[in-house]
């Protein structure tokens, strides 16, 4: 069994004209909570896309613990789990009716489904319709639906986009705990509060392209600055832009 969680090595991936992906090559740890930073545009979900097995690569290879992830892998799906960017739910039904409906999807017992509400603090909310949610409340529900089969690894694209301060801060704390729970997670984010505070190590992307990986603190000192802006400013010669 490997010790590495995710291998990726040479991706690269072209839109017409567009080099979205440009060489990505990184290793994950298992257990490891790894971030994925960059502006929007750099390529972070198209990366995130390919290393899933949702996308295939022109060039390059990902596996996943230990396993190839492309071709779409059937040995994986109940392995890892996946929060999208844009978070997909079933039309008119309830939080609770929704969590059910994924867990079927995977032969979970329903008992597991409603343990899970309560993990991430929708309990309360198990009769209202995802379209009723909150912003935060939504993506809550959303990394529950990921969550419900247990799985080893977990990728969420940007889970806190468009939330206000205090939801933000919330969701953090709920994925600090799942990693606390032995899964590895890897995140991509446009935030560098939330990469500061949550990820043991970051891949600093741009263009496509990894320009530096390493834990926070680290990549601050070895760059001699003093946030993971001036680090950004550093490798890109420009202002950093959420």
């Amino acid at each position: 069994m490997t010790d590495k969680a995710i291998t990726a090595e040479g991706l690269r991936k072209r839109y017409g004209e567009t080099q979205a992906v440009d060489g990505v090559s990184l290793e994950v740890e298992r257990g490891e909570f790894f971030g994925i930073l960059g502006p929007n545009g750099a390529g972070k979900t198209t990366t995130l896309e390919i290393i899933e097995g949702l996308r295939e690569p022109d060039t390059g290879t990902a596996r996943l613990l230990g396993e190839a992830s492309w071709p779409r892998n059937p040995a994986l799906l109940h392995r890892i789990g996946v929060q999208l960017q844009a978070s997909a739910f079933f039309e008119r039904l309830s939080a609770r009716e929704q969590i059910h409906t994924f867990a079927s999807l995977y032969g979970v017992p329903g008992a597991r489904a409603d343990q899970m509400l309560e993990t991430v603090g929708l309990t309360d909310k198990r009769g209202t319709r995802e379209n009723k949610l909150s912003g935060g409340q939504a993506q809550r529900l959303s990394i529950a639906c990921a969550l419900v089969h247990d799985p080893e690894l977990v990728f969420l694209d940007e889970p806190t986009t468009g939330l206000d301060p205090q939801a933000r801060r919330n969701l953090w704390d709920l994925l600090r705990t799942i990693n606390s729970e032995g899964r590895t997670v890897v995140l991509t984010t446009h935030y560098m509060d939330e990469a500061e505070t949550l990820c043991d190590r970051v891949a600093v992307m741009d263009h496509g392209r990894i320009l530096r990986v390493g834990a926070p603190a680290q990549l601050v000192e070895e760059l001699g600055v003093r946030s993971l802006e001036d680090v950004f400013l550093q490798l890109t010669g420009r202002e950093y832009r959420e």
